[in-house]
């Protein structure tokens, strides 16, 4: 049974017609929408908020930056309490099972099935990261995967084919130390949680028991037992040692800077970072891009989406819930995705969109972008764990990787310390959402 936790909060917009007589009432059913984009990604949510409000007299969608992705979930929580939430929320991808276990949202499947929408048009290995047991919880709205980006000016350089970017970590150190010259480094990678779990994913490892959290409740982490998390921090370490390679610790804006500027030839963001960093580069060298590489030269895994999905909550008014659902169909559309993917760096989730004659010239316009395309539609359906503790996980990865790095912890000491504390947050978690 749902929990029913939020109430409704639009309220019903009147617009007065006025004729020669006199004038009647045509109502239009407010929603409100909260989502977590600022800059160029909430000014083209805004616009097509504002297309959609247009395009149509019966609904009337309120747009709300509600801060960061962990901002606006723990003002979800509140909301709760105070009667004061959205009816579609924007929650980002590693919310998923804390969304599904709350109760505080309709499955998408259930809007899906009511409406006979089709979703055959979207990305499938995106739509699959929201599926479990058959059933889509949420739909699928910004999405990125991490790619390598590298300097092709410096690759000149030093000898090395610009069309060939390395693919695991002993390649990246090979490269690293042709490129390593002058005071540029050849390599650099913020320490993220989610490389972490992309590179367990690279390895065709699971991150968790029970179907990585897809087929039951994750209990305990199992990259501590399958190799995997070892694999990746000695890997990791073994690259930073290398005097060819710097790192920044967790601070991605200072990686991608020093990439930018010239200063390191060879980093790794998210896709949805392309935009940018083109335009801080300006032409100063050419840019290229490649799959996001591997942890050794045997594995053979894909990657799992990033992002966020949009969320209709379950406030106990249909019509809302049903207004809401049109809302979100006109965000997925080709024609909105396709806008969407040329104003943020997120590609679209639709794949007819990259048949729409500006999507083309874009990509024409943008080659690089197109990496990112072929790895997701390459990825083997491979989707990340589910766990409703990813947040904390991910902190305590950051947290214990660095130390590694510094010389503060040896690897073997971080993964059993990483698995015990992910361990124990699971088991609470588990047992306050029985």
């Amino acid at each position: 049974m749902k929990k029913n936790l939020l109430t409704a909060v639009g309220i019903l917009g009147t617009s007065l017609l006025v004729g020669c007589s006199g004038g009647n009432q045509a109502s239009e059913t407010e929603i409100t929408f909260w989502h977590s984009m600022g800059g160029k990604g909430g000014e083209a949510i805004n616009q097509l908020v504002e297309e959609f409000n247009d395009s149509q007299d019966d609904i009337r969608v309120v747009s709300e930056f509600q801060g960061e992705y962990d901002d606006a979930i723990n003002k979800l929580k509140s909301s709760a309490l105070s009667h004061s939430g959205p009816d579609i929320m924007q929650v980002y991808e590693i919310g998923t099972k804390w969304m599904m276990d709350s109760g505080y949202a309709i499955p998408m499947q259930e809007l899906i099935d009511e409406d006979g929408y089709d979703i055959s048009h979207l990305e499938e290995n995106i739509v699959d990261y929201y599926t479990v047991n058959g059933d889509l919880y949420s739909m699928p709205f910004n999405t990125s995967t991490p790619i390598l980006y590298y300097n092709k000016t410096a690759f000149e350089e030093a000898g090395l084919d610009p069309e060939e970017a390395p693919n695991d970590f002993n390649q990246i150190l090979e490269y690293s130390n042709k490129l390593a010259t002058n005071g540029r480094y050849g390599f650099s990678m913020q320490i993220y949680g989610w490389f972490f779990e992309q590179f367990l994913l690279k390895q065709g490892l699971d991150y968790a028991n029970e179907g990585n959290g897809r087929t039951g409740h994750a209990t305990e982490v199992l990259f501590d037992e399958n190799g995997g998390a070892l694999n990746i921090i000695d890997g990791w370490k073994n690259l930073v040692d290398s005097e060819g390679i710097i790192s920044f610790g967790r601070d991605g804006d200072a990686v991608k800077d020093a990439f930018a500027s010239g200063k390191v030839a060879m980093t790794i963001a998210s896709t949805a970072s392309l935009a940018e960093i083109k335009s801080k580069i300006d032409g100063s060298f050419e840019l290229g891009t490649a799959y996001f590489p591997t942890v050794t030269s045997q594995d053979n895994g894909g990657v799992s989406i990033g992002g966020a999905s949009l969320w209709v909550m379950d406030n106990g008014d249909d019509e809302k819930a049903k207004a809401a659902f049109e809302f979100i169909k006109f965000m997925v559309s080709p024609e909105s995705q396709a806008k969407w993917a040329q104003a943020t760096g997120y590609f679209s989730v639709t794949k007819d969109a990259y048949e729409i004659p500006s999507m083309v010239e874009h990509l024409n316009n943008n080659p690089e972008f197109q990496t990112a395309i072929d790895q997701l539609r390459e990825a083997n359906n491979q989707s990340g764990a589910l766990l409703g503790v990813l947040t904390e996980a991910r902190a305590t990865i950051e947290e214990n990787i660095e130390k590694v790095l510094n010389n503060e912890l040896t690897s073997e000491k971080a993964v059993e310390t990483i698995a015990k504390t992910i361990n124990t947050a699971l088991d609470k978690y588990n047992k306050a959402n029985r």
